[in-house]
C-alpha cells in the first residue's frame, strides 16, 4: 500500500448480507494481521448498519488470537440498541471459525452542548524540520537493526514523523512518552467523516506501544520482547480534515505483569483534539533458552 486509496480499499468490506462482512488483509512488517487494519475494518462494518446519521463517538475491542494473513476475516455485526439518541453495535471477526476478536461500538445523533480540550503541547518541532521514516531508511538503512530496516523497508499509505530520533544501539531507558507527527499519502479529500474515522482508527494502533517500551529500552528492545495489542479503545471529539500533518501524544502510565499500558490524544496541527486512544499491549521479555 502506498496511498489512501490503496487503505481505503483495504478497510472498505465485502458486503454478505446486512450484517456480514468479508474483509482482505495486507502486512504492515509483521507475519501477523496488524491490529489496527482489525480495528478499522470492524468500525466499517458496524458502521454500514446504522443509517440514522449518528456517527461513531467511542468503541473498545479485545484482541483474542492473532489473525492469520493469508485468510480472509468475517465481521459479524449484532444490533444491540438503537435508542432516541444513541446506537450500539457489537461486532465480532472470525477466521476458521475462530473469533480472533470482538469489538463494541456507540453512534451518537449530532447535539450542542459544552464543550471544552487540553491544550496540544507547546514548542514541539514541526514535521517540516523533521526525519520521516522514510528518511532514516534512505539515510541510516545499512546501520539499523535487521528487523527495523525490514520494517521501515514496507510501503505505506501513512508518512510518520517522531519528534526525538532514538538510537537504537544507545541502549539506554528514555522517558515514557513519544510525539509523532502523521500524514496520509495521496488525496484525502472529500472524505466523509465514517470515513475519515475508520482510517485514523486505523493509524492509531501505530506507535502507541512504543511509549511503554521507552522506560526499559537499556535491556528490551522488539527483538527481544514479545509484544502484541490486547485491547484498544477509542473515543471521537470532533470532525477534522486529513489536508496537513496531524500530531499523536502518547504516554505511557505504567508497565507490569509483561504488560503495558499507553495512552494518547490526536491533534491537527492547529492544536483541535480530534480523538483519544488508550490500549494494553503484551510486553513478555523472551527468554534466552
Amino acid at each position: 500500500m502506498t496511498t489512501v486509496d490503496d487503505l481505503l480499499h483495504l478497510l472498505v468490506l465485502e458486503k454478505v448480507n446486512d450484517y456480514v462482512f468479508n474483509g482482505i488483509s495486507e502486512t504492515i512488517g509483521s507475519p501477523i494481521v496488524f491490529g489496527g487494519q482489525v480495528l478499522a475494518q470492524a468500525i466499517n462494518a458496524a458502521s454500514r448498519t446504522v443509517s440514522n446519521q449518528r456517527s461513531l463517538h467511542s468503541m473498545h475491542a479485545y484482541f483474542l488470537e492473532a489473525g492469520n494473513l493469508n485468510y480472509p476475516i468475517t465481521y459479524n455485526v449484532a444490533v444491540v440498541r438503537d435508542g432516541g439518541s444513541f446506537s450500539v453495535r457489537r461486532v465480532t471477526a472470525h477466521q476458521n471459525e475462530n473469533t480472533i476478536f470482538i469489538l463494541a461500538a456507540s453512534f451518537h445523533i449530532h447535539e450542542s452542548g459544552y464543550s471544552h480540550q487540553i491544550k496540544m503541547k507547546s514548542g514541539l518541532k514541526q514535521p517540516e524540520a523533521l526525519l520521516s521514516w522514510t528518511d532514516i531508511l534512505n539515510l541510516f538503512g545499512d546501520s539499523l537493526p535487521k528487523g527495523l530496516k525490514a520494517f521501515f523497508e514496507v510501503d505505506r499509505p501513512i508518512e510518520f514523523k517522531p519528534t526525538e530520533i532514538v538510537n537504537p544501539s544507545d541502549r539506554k531507558d528514555l522517558p515514557p512518552f513519544i510525539d509523532v507527527w502523521f500524514k496520509l499519502k495521496g488525496d484525502a479529500k472529500n472524505l466523509d467523516l465514517a470515513t475519515k474515522q475508520q482510517i485514523l482508527t486505523y493509524i492509531s494502533d501505530y506507535n502507541i506501544l512504543v511509549s511503554a517500551l521507552n522506560p526499559h529500552a537499556s535491556k528490551a528492545h522488539w527483538g527481544n520482547t514479545q509484544t502484541a495489542s490486547l485491547d484498544h479503545s477509542m473515543w471521537y471529539f470532533r470532525d477534522f480534515d486529513f489536508n496537513d500533518w496531524m500530531l499523536f501524544s502518547i504516554e505511557s502510565p505504567s508497565s507490569a505483569s509483561a504488560r503495558g499500558f499507553a495512552r494518547g490524544n490526536i491533534f491537527t496541527r492547529d492544536g483541535k483534539l480530534i480523538a483519544s486512544v488508550a490500549q494494553e499491549g503484551l510486553m513478555r521479555p523472551i527468554e534466552k533458552k
